[in-house]
């Protein structure tokens, strides 16, 4: 599959958050429905707005821009969108290219206030960089708890910078974090271990798990690239098609964030050649569950794929620890 992903220009959305942010009523503290007792803090993607509502506790308003099932990839700021990140003491975003169509907007939300890409503070020979996303990094990081716990200790440094009477908070309320964070990563270790070594092939419907490959001892494949943006093709289908027959792969997963129709197809490809595979489930790649579900939090959105991808590549009932 070669593909190239091109960041796409969007001068226009930067002067847009311009005239939003001097705008009269839209400037710090202005802004209808902050709190005025608390720190305003914007993020883009729901893992990063968990991790800054734990991190924060009440001492912190969050606003999350992107909801479930939303695609960073595609995702374009609304005006209400600029008026939050004008009006806020704190934005935390992903970076690496993530938010590709917001990236301008972020970074001159960077020469106007706190503005930090969490990502920032990870060293670069722990990232990935596929050959067709040429000149930048594969930005799935949360997939690899390890790396998250890095983001967490991240977005604490940048709490503190903003607000630092709030520091004996945050930084009780990290511990707290980082200890529930190495539990799961042990937890993943502990299950994935009942999935035989040959069984362990991951097929998604776009490249968002190599980090989970790389830490938890799986070849992942996909249908589309590492950005959503580029297309997947009838060449990309039936290479897909012919890898799923010659390794006889049970199951391949859809996103919750991901349209599911060309996966399907290569359902009905595999199927049509003779061989077998199931749709084993939804995973949660670049977005959380609904809000009050297991699955609308970090940790649960993992369990969730975790134990998803375990009991369908075992085709067997599993107990999980």
């Amino acid at each position: 599959m070669n593909r190239r992903f091109t960041v796409p220009s969007r001068p226009h959305l930067v002067f847009g958050l311009l005239v939003l942010a001097g705008l009269p009523g839209c400037g710090p503290g202005r802004d209808a429905g902050w709190d005025p007792e608390t720190i305003r803090l914007v993020s883009t993607i729901g893992m990063i707005t968990d991790l800054a509502e734990q991190i924060g506790g009440d001492r912190v308003q969050v606003r999350g821009l992107m909801g479930p099932g939303v695609d960073p990839h595609l995702y374009r700021a609304s005006p209400s969108d600029l008026r939050s990140l004008g009006s806020a003491d704190l934005v935390l975003y992903q970076g690496l290219f993530l938010e590709a169509s917001m990236a301008q907007v972020l970074e001159e939300m960077g020469t106007r206030g706190p503005t930090v890409a969490v990502t920032r503070a990870i060293r670069r020979d722990l990232l990935l960089s596929p050959p067709e996303f040429e000149g930048a990094w594969d930005p799935h990081i949360w997939s690899d708890v390890s790396l998250w716990r890095l983001v967490a200790l991240e977005i604490l440094d940048a709490l503190i910078s903003v607000d630092p009477d709030g520091e004996e908070g945050y930084r009780l309320r990290h511990a707290y974090l980082d200890v529930a964070l190495e539990a799961l990563d042990t937890w993943i270790r502990e299950t994935v271990s009942l999935l035989p070594e040959e069984r362990r092939i991951l097929v998604t419907a776009h490249d968002a798990f190599h980090y989970f490959g790389r830490a938890y001892g799986f070849e992942v494949r996909a249908l589309q690239g590492i950005s959503t943006v580029a297309e997947a093709g009838a060449r990309d289908v039936q290479e897909l098609i012919a890898f799923l027959l010659e390794r006889e792969v049970p199951a391949i997963f859809v996103e919750s964030s991901v349209p599911r129709r060309m996966l399907e197809a290569v359902r009905q490809g595999v199927v049509a050649g003779g061989g077998r595979v199931r749709i084993g489930g939804m995973l949660y790649s670049d977005a959380l569950g609904t809000a009050g579900t297991p699955e609308g939090t970090y940790l649960g959105m993992m369990r969730h794929n975790v134990r998803t991808i375990v009991e369908a590549l075992s085709e067997r009932e599993v107990v999980l620890p």
